[in-house]
């Protein structure tokens, strides 16, 4: 308790309090009609995080910007014709959250904010259509006032650094991924651990987006975006190197124990993971070095009469080998972003950085149709509401449902946030009702209002410091953030306060109703869509006859399984089952790259096994249906063993070796209960 709302929330809550008092202060003093627009402001862009904060207020500048000149566009040449302008908006809002669903960075941001700030602008401006660019400009002002008092104060007051954040986020992701592969190399892997080691995916994804805010560092020199892909790089291998390991320690005891030497190098490769946070870097490249040289002695000699335990144990400690490198230069990444240099710190550093580019992330188109389809459809249907029932106030509600479909449409479950907004709406309702009929009325100065306001703000800005709170805390700053609470000068109102009130509860409701309409099935229909984004990947890989992009299609797939993880545990279904498995199609499309390379360099005339083996596992991933197990056609089990027999049949020893590795990878990945070749001794 005290971790969550000690020193660091206490300290947050208190810059975010002078950060709204220096926004109504300033709005005031420069005439501004609705100074609670800053003050609002200046919270919704509060972050612990000094980078975080200055990014979002860009964004938040530049879609701000962008709204507001759509609605001056807009509103003149339609005002006259309500279906056309309710159509217009309701577009702009939709090609904004489609945008916005495409880009899955915190600058998206920009674009759900250029959507909503449109309708927050002409909905209220639909009676008074000549002032439109009056009011725009004033929206304009006063949201960036907020800005800029939040982007100051927690810029540079006290400012906690996102790049030693971010070094102390993969310290600790190194640990839990090195702990994760000891365990992996246990003769009896703790089946627990399984479902926890699938966190590395989400990990790698947090990484991604607090990238994003590095350049935007002001408490010291920021790390290199380039070194931080690079490092999500290198942890992307390690979720499949490790099930691979796990898998053929399995096969290998099948046939009877272990021989000591392999249990003598897996124990020696868990106590080197063990050691990895104390070791020198010197010391580090020596134990890589040495035990990746203990792996090649042991992989045996191949050929057509290699025995079924013998290619286990060739899959075993190459992976293993592989697996080590992927650890080491973990090690060496984390390093590097610790040195805050360019100068590489190690020739690997050098190597591993050189030409990185972008990280690849899946893109939910269909997702994103849908998510502006509810965007506008919302619009339309809240806004005949509207004129259809004659009630004035009810604009506020089209305009929070509006904002709600854009801020929650990339959430797993947009009810849940709806709902603590609901519950914190309600709560400040109250709030406001004492402050404004109880506390304000007998206050004549802004120190005064600063001073009453200070016990209620502090309290909800360490609320707002909890991930637990937050939800709740936001919406009770906007009770105490009313226009007829927050303005130059105090008005009693309280027909129009209950009023506005009960507009924003309507509009809640209102937006969860249409949710629960338009995404009844929404997460069953993400998985699916995801799912099948994967299986049709796979289906269109094993046709390519280019070099594959290995890390390409890890990084696609790690970031898959990262969207499909909290979906499938809403839906209470296990991301290991066979259909869900989004692990294992990872590792099918890695032995399908391979596959895919040997047969580039094998020649046309011995190619034929493994083209044949390429085009039936496409066509099995084409057919693949979620909600439906399709075992892979035992006609494909028989095409991977006629494949193996001939590629270990070939005169060119890396044929063999490359060839065998992947074919063995892909029978295990889509027949991991089948018997081991029958061709082959055992």
């Amino acid at each position: 308790m005290m971790k969550r709302f000690g020193i660091d929330a206490a300290v947050f809550s208190l810059k975010a309090y002078v950060a709204g008092m220096m926004a109504i202060y300033f709005s005031i003093q420069i005439g501004l009609e609705r100074p609670y627009w800053a003050f609002l402001t200046s919270y919704i862009v509060a972050q612990p995080l000094a980078g975080a904060v200055l990014s979002k207020a860009l964004f938040r500048v530049i879609g701000t910007f962008v709204g507001a000149a759509a609605s001056v566009i807009m509103v003149p040449s339609l005002v006259n014709a309500p279906v056309l302008l309710t159509g217009a908006i309701g577009l702009w809002l939709a090609l904004c959250v489609f945008v916005s669903l495409l880009d899955r960075t915190p600058r998206s941001y920009a674009f759900v904010l250029a959507g909503y700030t449109a309708v927050l602008i002409v909905l209220p401006s639909v009676e008074t259509p000549g002032a439109i660019f009056e009011t725009a400009s004033l929206r304009l002002q006063e949201i960036t006032i907020g800005i800029l008092c939040g982007s100051l104060v927690h810029g540079l007051v006290l400012p906690q650094s996102i790049s030693a954040f971010l070094l102390r986020r993969v310290s600790t992701i190194l640990l839990d991924a090195e702990r994760w592969t000891q365990d992996s190399l246990k003769l009896e892997p703790d089946p627990s651990v399984d479902a926890e080691r699938r966190r590395l995916a989400l990990d790698i994804t947090e990484l991604h987006q607090l990238s994003i805010h590095l350049p935007f560092e002001t408490a010291r020199v920021a790390p290199r975006i380039r070194t931080v892909r690079a490092l999500q790089d290198q942890l992307s291998l390690i979720m499949p190197l490790g099930a691979a390991v796990t898998d053929r320690i399995e096969q290998v005891q099948a046939a009877g124990p272990l021989p000591e030497d392999l249990r003598n190098l897996l124990d020696d490769t868990s106590a080197w993971l063990a050691d990895l946070d104390r070791l020198a870097p010197s010391e580090r490249e020596e134990g890589a070095r040495q035990l990746q040289a203990r792996c090649a002695r042991l992989e045996p000699a191949l050929s057509a009469d290699s025995s079924w335990h013998g290619l286990m144990v060739i899959s075993l400690v190459a992976r293993l080998s592989s697996l080590i490198r992927a650890h080491r230069d973990c090690r060496d990444l984390s390093e590097q972003l610790s040195s805050l240099g360019r100068k590489p710190v190690s020739p690997r550093a050098a190597e591993l950085l050189e030409g990185r580019r972008g990280r690849e992330l899946h893109y939910d188109v269909g997702g994103a149709i849908r998510g502006a389809i509810g965007a506008f459809i919302t619009i339309a249907v809240g806004t005949a509401l509207w004129i259809g029932s004659g009630w004035t106030e009810a604009y506020t509600a089209v305009m929070l449902a509006g904002v709600f479909t854009a801020l929650f449409a990339a959430a797993p479950d947009p009810l849940a946030p709806l709902r603590a907004f609901f519950i914190g709406t309600l709560l400040s309702i109250v709030i406001g009702a004492i402050y404004g009929y109880a506390i304000l009325p007998a206050l004549h100065d802004f120190p005064e209002l600063a001073a009453a306001l200070a016990p209620a703000l502090l309290l909800l800005g360490t609320l707002m410091y909890s991930p637990r709170f937050g939800g709740y805390a936001l919406p009770m700053l906007l009770g105490l953030g009313s226009p007829l609470l927050i303005s130059p000068v105090y008005v009693s109102r309280f027909g129009t306060f209950l009023d506005g009130a009960l507009a924003q509860l309507v509009g809640i409701v209102f937006a969860i109703i249409m949710i629960r309409l338009l995404q009844s099935s929404g997460i069953e229909t993400a998985i699916r869509r995801t799912l099948r984004a994967s299986w049709r990947d796979i289906a269109e890989r094993s046709n390519l006859m280019a070099p594959a992009d290995f890390q390409g299609w890890i990084n696609r797939m790690l970031d898959r399984i990262a969207l499909l993880a909290p979906r499938l545990a809403m839906s209470g279904k296990s991301p290991g089952s066979p259909l869900y498995d989004a692990l294992r199609d990872l590792r099918t499309g890695v032995a399908i790259g391979e596959l895919r390379d040997l047969r580039l360099a094998m020649p046309a005339e011995k190619s034929a096994p493994v083209t044949s083996v390429l085009r039936d596992v496409g066509e099995y991933y084409r057919k693949l249906e979620p909600e439906r197990e399709k075992p892979a056609a035992p006609g494909l089990l028989a095409d991977i063993d006629r494949a193996l027999k001939e590629v270990l049949s070939d005169d060119d020893p890396s044929t063999v070796r490359s060839g065998a590795l992947a074919l063995i990878s892909l029978r295990r990945n889509l027949f991991p209960e089948a018997e081991p070749m029958k061709e082959l001794p055992v």
